[in-house]
């Protein structure tokens, strides 16, 4: 018997993705009211694609709730080399949650935390449940959740074409090693966009090789005095508060205090009275078309 399904997908990623992917036409969409669209575009198209055909039994959207989170209190320039969101993006925020509403999708946003933690937390609860969980997302730091009934869908490119991940592809990429340790060489390498350090002179390559040898951060802190004398070693001794940090702040927490349940999530399926009206205010021409003609 097949298992019931969830889907989860990060909200800010993907309108990310989307708007820049036409952002050199941006000013070409916008609506009679000089709302711009092209976020909405995309992202009306990764439901089209992604989301109505799987017609999964429960489904959530997961949003940002802002830019202060744990993390950043617990490294205050964290994500800290970002350039403000583009304001065409920022008014585009409210009518994406509405959309995502009116196809019968639950939106959620947790203060303190990030979309990956809600992401995080209910795949975990999908899991326990006996779910077959699927998280959409153009965050590559959300492999480190995959196991043998969560799968993860990287947009590769805008948001209508996607790798899909599994635990045999995590170990093709990772050179063996497991979802689970993904978070390991992130602390060693450090991660540029989200802007926390990793241990100097150690790029992806490295952290694979060490975290094969050693396993894990501290494992590795635990059998460093074996390791033979060289600069890595130094630079392991010297910024080893870094590493911890960075493996910390790469974590994607799966307990976060979240307000909503399994019970919350059922997919509602499309509200089409609604959602013409809505596709009409934006002056979505092609998707009323297709509306008309289903």
């Amino acid at each position: 018997m097949a298992k019931p399904t969830l889907l989860l997908i990060d909200g800010n990623s993907l309108a990310f993705r989307a708007f820049y992917a036409l952002y050199n036409q941006v000013d070409r969409f916008t609506n009679h009211e000089g709302l711009h669209t092209n976020a909405l575009v995309g992202f009306n198209n990764l439901l089209d694609k992604i989301v109505d055909p799987f017609h999964p039994d429960k489904v959530l959207v997961a949003w940002d709730a802002g830019k202060s989170t744990f993390r950043t209190t617990k490294f205050d320039n964290y994500k800290g080399n970002r350039d403000k969101t583009p304001s065409e993006l920022v008014e585009q925020f409210e009518p994406l949650r509405k959309m995502v509403a009116l196809h019968g999708i639950k939106n959620y946003e947790l203060i303190d935390y990030e979309a990956d933690d809600i992401i995080g937390t209910t795949a975990k609860m999908g899991e326990a449940a006996g779910y077959s969980v699927t998280i959409v997302t153009g965050d590559r730091d959300m492999r480190q959740l995959v196991s043998e009934d969560i799968k993860v869908l990287i947009t590769v490119k805008g948001v209508s074409e996607v790798d899909e991940y599994t635990v045999a592809k995590v170990a093709e990429v990772y050179d063996g090693l497991t979802p689970n340790q993904i978070v390991d060489v992130k602390g060693l390498q450090g991660d540029s966009s989200d802007n926390y350090p990793g241990v100097p002179g150690i790029g992806e390559k490295t952290a694979i090789q060490l975290i094969k040898e050693y396993h894990s951060i501290p494992e590795l802190y635990e059998r460093l005095d074996d390791m033979k004398k060289s600069k890595r070693k130094e630079n392991l001794i010297t910024y080893k508060a870094d590493a911890m940090m960075s493996l910390d702040l790469a974590r994607i927490r799966t307990d976060a205090p979240l307000t909503i349940s399994l019970d919350d999530l059922d997919y509602q399926g499309i509200d089409y009275q609604a959602l013409v009206e809505f596709y009409q205010h934006l002056d979505f021409k092609q998707q009323l078309v297709k509306l008309a003609n289903m």
